[in-house]
């Protein structure tokens, strides 16, 4: 049985890996680094049972870049973009479904990397994956809007209305916003799904991004950014804890959720839930008025938020852990997707001029340095995010979200990457 050994690690049987990339259910005891015959390679983390299965799709199987294989390159952006876009030509092949939040949240960094680059490719991939969503005259044919995961990817339709001038992408962002004004809410934050009034953190960065988007760039620009502010103070007012951190969610039906304590609220501050909180409010902070009457609260919680994160940042690796206040539990891991969001957020507020930075900039650094270990190229060229999990749900407790599957290229995770290798690298990638 061949070994290899990585950075002084644990000697690990490769043979035991190749499984990864076939829906594997094999259970991990070691701690170290393992690559299988094709490259890829992860961390298998100190959990007492690690079982890592194919959820996302791997695309197109004759995919292949010019990448070498082997570590990451040493710049990210475009080889990630580029990858994703080798891997699925159409990109409604993705996911578990055509019509995901993951589109539009990967369209957000891919907008950005084309406005740096002038490569007007990524605008031509996110219009020919919307084009299936919007038809002739316009009209929304997308994701039902009965949940706010389903609103997310209405960003994509205000960006390509700024971007091309093509009206159709206009009515279909209007008509989605007319979803807005029907959607169930408790105490001023919408419920995830219309039929159960639970609040997640992460519900907060599906819509809000819609929201802030159709103001910037399409209309009603009063109306969406008051909706957009109404629903990050009610969820900081529930979920903000005193040191800045955010848990997961909440709930007014405490007796239906096996999650919720009898105040309603969910026991952890999972690090991807927080991330997406932590994206939007600098976001949202972009492209507020200073006059608009909740400024200045919006931007007490970012900078509490960014305290909490500076605070609580891994001090050996730079990254941020699954449950993000618990990194003494052997049991708890690095995870690359919360960790890219937090990056992205603390630059963006830097860039903004909301944080400093001689306090701030060593802190996105180190955060956007741990991720290098979590990407690798295969053996086609192409780039591999791992050690992320994939589509995680409110848990009831610690040991539940420390053990879940970790997923090769998990959606949330190469995005979240993406979004953190563009505004890191975004002096390199200028025009």
């Amino acid at each position: 049985m061949k070994y290899r050994t990585f950075s002084s690690m644990l000697l690990v049987p490769v043979a035991l890996v190749s499984a990864l990339q076939l829906d594997a259910q094999t259970s991990y005891t070691t701690t170290g680094y393992v690559t299988n015959a094709d490259n890829v390679t992860m961390k298998v983390t100190q959990q007492t049972s690690t079982r890592m299965r194919r959820t996302t799709s791997q695309g197109n199987p004759d995919a292949r870049l010019g990448y070498v294989p082997g570590d990451a390159p040493s710049r990210l952006a475009l080889p990630l973009a580029e990858s994703v876009m080798a891997r699925y030509p159409d990109y409604r092949t993705a996911y578990w479904k055509d019509y995901t939040y993951v589109q539009g949240y990967m369209f957000e960094a891919m907008d950005r990397l084309g406005q740096l680059t002038g490569d007007t490719s990524y605008t031509d991939y996110m219009k020919r994956y919307i084009d299936n969503f919007v038809d002739a005259d316009g009209n929304y044919t997308g994701g039902a809007l009965t949940n706010l995961d389903n609103f997310m990817t209405g960003s994509a339709f205000c960006t390509l209305y700024a971007r091309t001038g093509d009206e159709r992408y206009k009515k279909a962002a209007l008509q989605i916003l007319k979803g807005v004004g029907t959607y169930p809410s408790s105490d001023g934050q919408f419920w995830h799904g219309n039929k159960s009034p639970n609040m997640w953190v992460d519900g907060v960065f599906m819509m809000q991004m819609f929201l802030i988007r159709c103001g910037q760039l399409v209309g009603e620009t009063d109306y969406c950014y008051d909706i957009a502010c109404r629903n990050i103070k009610a969820a900081a007012k529930h979920l903000q804890r005193p040191d800045g951190l955010m848990l997961h969610a909440w709930t007014t039906e405490p007796s239906k959720a096996e999650w919720a304590n009898a105040d309603g609220l969910s026991p952890e501050v999972w690090s991807e839930g927080m991330g997406w909180y932590s994206l939007v409010v600098p976001e949202l902070l972009a492209v507020l008025p200073e006059s608009h009457p909740d400024y200045k609260e919006i931007k007490e919680i970012y900078l509490k938020m960014s305290k909490g994160l500076k605070e609580w940042q891994d001090k050996n690796t730079g990254g941020w852990f699954m449950v993000v206040d618990k990194g003494t539990n052997p049991l708890n891991f690095i995870d690359p997707s919360g960790t890219a969001m937090f990056v992205y957020s603390i630059r963006r507020g830097i860039d903004l001029g909301l944080l400093k930075e001689k306090d701030y900039a060593q802190v996105a650094q180190r955060g956007y340095e741990s991720l290098f270990p979590f990407v690798r190229v295969n053996n086609r060229g192409l780039l591999d995010v791992i050690g992320a999990c994939d589509g995680v749900t409110i848990k009831k407790d610690f040991v539940t979200y420390v053990t879940l599957d970790k997923v090769l290229n998990a959606k949330e995770a190469v995005a979240g990457v993406l979004w953190a290798a563009v505004i890191m690298e975004k002096d390199s990638l200028k025009k």
